[in-house]
């Protein structure tokens, strides 16, 4: 059964053109989607190039709705699913799709990352979570950045809660990216499923059972 993904999109800034770049890059801006009363918030690093033709999963460049591609966004999704939270809110910590020229996507630069750091916030303060699940390096650091403050060694850091003045953020490895590492972190599939089920229904103060 393919996970489910809400329809209203959290439009903060129509239109929002702050990155020249990322305007002539994007189909659409890739909004957060979810309940604003969540309690767990996941946040991807920007959307991928993703696929207008797909039936369904076509990515957040196309849709304008965050990990609605079909690798990772069923992989995130899928999880929310599984751990009880189908109705999170997920965003990106970049909103638009940074293209490298050749039809697929970059990193965002610094600028980009700091110039829709501001939406993030706003999303923050509007849904007011209890865990921040960030998928990888740069969403990790995008959200510290908020607070001022870094990381080092973030494969190190993978599911180790840090407490935020504002929630409890914790980092994840990006799904894209999650079958290399977690091997090498020395998790199976199964084995860095169940973690990251157990590290954030511990996040939550959850009963586990």
């Amino acid at each position: 059964m393919e996970p489910e993904f809400p329809t209203e999109q959290h439009a903060l800034e129509a239109d929002c053109a702050r990155c020249p770049a990322l305007v002539e890059c994007r189909e659409r801006i890739s909004w957060g989607t979810g309940d604003l009363d969540a309690d767990v918030m996941v946040v991807g690093e920007a959307p991928g190039a993703g696929n207008p033709d797909a039936e369904r999963w076509r990515g957040g460049n196309w849709t304008g709705k965050a990990y609605t591609a079909r690798h990772s966004g069923r992989r995130v999704r899928r999880l929310l699913a599984e751990i009880g939270r189908p109705t999170a809110y997920v965003t990106n910590a970049v909103k638009c799709f940074p293209c490298d020229g050749e039809g697929s996507n970059r990193e965002p630069t610094e600028t980009e990352r700091a110039n829709c750091r501001t939406h993030l916030r706003e999303e923050i303060e509007t849904v007011d979570p209890t865990v921040i699940v960030a998928t990888g390096k740069h969403a990790t650091t995008t959200t510290l950045a908020l607070d001022n403050r870094t990381i080092d060694g973030f494969v190190d850091r993978i599911l180790e809660p840090i407490e935020l003045p504002f929630s409890t953020l914790l980092p994840v490895l990006h799904p894209s990216y999650q079958d290399i590492w977690r091997a090498r972190l020395g998790y199976s599939a199964e084995e860095y499923r169940e973690a990251v089920h157990d590290a954030l229904r511990a996040a939550l103060d959850d009963d586990p059972s």
